[in-house]
């Protein structure tokens, strides 16, 4: 397909991916999706399912960005309480949004189930976990409001989480069990083998170079060839392009880098999440880790701009795993990446309709792999004949972040300024 894949341990370990050429020449559907991450492959496979002719155009191959590099963590819920959530969408929609967003888990594990996806998927929950006191009344809070909307969730005081991750740092911890984890890039090959299986067109090394109105229809045309369709689907998230400026500005693309070490020693092992919960800190600047299939160690959190490789290329994240595990000094790192996170100013994902023909959906808030898929299927929802009021995020003005072109800038103070708050609020210092 003339791309490269980006190294991580991703693209080491997951199964090969589904054979999808370049487009050539042109092609007629009902829905194109542009983008090939989890909005895109989820939207396309469930349209395939209903009968619907659709087409994917990505410009590299299914997952080459966040979908295929973030940390494989399948969390549910949105950053904000459940209840906020109602407030700011109004009871009845919010309620209905509050309660997708938290079983989100749930779409996406049935899909790997339904659709026999190998991704070494495991359920084992996700940890919710405070680095300071000040942090445990909202933590609280949402432990309330979920196991009163009936989650499934436990909260886990000082001792407790201390026995599970093998370290002193933090103060208490929520267990919500509905989360997982996933090699989210076996997940978003997965999803467009089953997509392809059931008729989707999936092109890679298809860049969306321009979109017009064609004879009642819908053009995109790429460098050799075009789709025709009755609807577009922008699906680009934290890789949103020039095609369509003014969306691309909607969302920050801050960068985040994982790394990961070799398998485990069995001693270290089982004192680190030993029943393959996933877990992520409170706090201004997120650090979230895992224990995969293989024993190894996947620490991430907030990067350096530009795209960088292996393990020595993020020492932030080294020194913090030492700083958790100091018996790990002696355990080798062999991978390192990063990627983009769409982020929204107001931590919502935002859903877009213009035009009549024309959707974009997108800003995860590093909630993607979860939220991605389950507004996939919205999207293929709407496509099929939902109403506006039916679907789960209601149609909003596309509002350009003021100063968007000077984020880079903003995104490392921020990063900096989160650390020392985040550093101050538990008296550890390893930056």
């Amino acid at each position: 397909m003339g791309t490269t894949l980006p190294a991580s341990l991703y693209a080491d370990t997951a199964r090969p991916p589904t054979p999808t050429p370049p487009l050539a020449g042109e092609t007629r559907v009902q829905t194109v999706l542009i983008g090939g991450g989890f909005t895109a492959l989820s939207a396309a496979l469930h349209l395939a399912e209903a009968g619907h002719a659709v087409a994917v155009l990505e410009t590299h191959e299914p997952g080459w960005g966040a979908s295929g590099r973030n940390g494989g963590q399948v969390n549910p819920g949105l950053k904000t309480l459940p209840s906020e959530v109602e407030r700011h969408f109004g009871r009845e929609r919010g309620a209905r949004l509050a309660e997708a967003a938290w079983s989100a888990p749930d779409l996406v594990f049935d899909l790997i189930a339904r659709h026999g996806i190998d991704c070494a998927a495991a359920r084992g929950g996700t940890l919710r976990a405070a680095t300071a006191d000040s942090q445990i009344p909202a933590l609280r809070q949402l432990a309330e409001e979920c196991a009163a909307r009936g989650g499934d969730v436990a909260w886990l005081d000082e001792a407790e989480i201390a026995a599970r991750t093998g370290t002193a740092h933090y103060r208490a911890a929520l267990l919500d069990r509905r989360g997982g984890q996933v090699n989210p890039l076996g997940l978003a090959r997965g999803l467009a083998e089953a997509a392809i299986a059931h008729g989707a067109a999936i092109y890679g090394g298809s860049r969306a170079l321009s979109v017009r109105r064609d004879g009642g229809r819908w053009r995109v045309g790429t460098r050799h060839g075009a789709v025709l369709a009755d609807r577009v689907v922008f699906a680009t998230n934290g890789y949103a392009d020039r095609l369509w400026n003014r969306l691309r500005r909607t969302v920050v693309p801050v960068t985040s880098a994982i790394i990961a070490s070799a398998p485990l020693p069995p001693q270290a092992r089982a004192r680190i999440l030993a029943s393959r919960e996933v877990l992520y800190e409170l706090g201004e600047i997120t650090t979230y880790y895992r224990i995969d299939d293989a024993g190894r160690l996947l620490i991430g959190g907030r990067s350096t701009l530009g795209e960088r490789d292996g393990p020595d290329a993020f020492p932030f994240l080294r020194q913090q795993a030492l700083a958790l595990w100091p018996f790990l000094r002696d355990v080798p790192w062999t991978h390192g990446w990063n990627g983009h996170v769409a982020v929204t100013m107001d931590h919502y994902p935002h859903w877009h309709e213009p035009m009549p023909g024309i959707i974009a959906c997108l800003g995860y808030n590093g909630r993607g792999v979860a939220m991605a898929t389950v507004l996939g299927r919205e999207v293929a929802r709407r496509a099929l004949g939902a109403s506006t009021e039916d679907i789960l995020l209601p149609p909003g003005p596309i509002r350009p972040i003021p100063f968007h072109d000077a984020w880079p800038l903003g995104v490392t103070a921020k990063v900096l300024q989160g650390r020392v708050v985040d550093a101050l609020a538990r008296r550890v210092f390893f930056f």
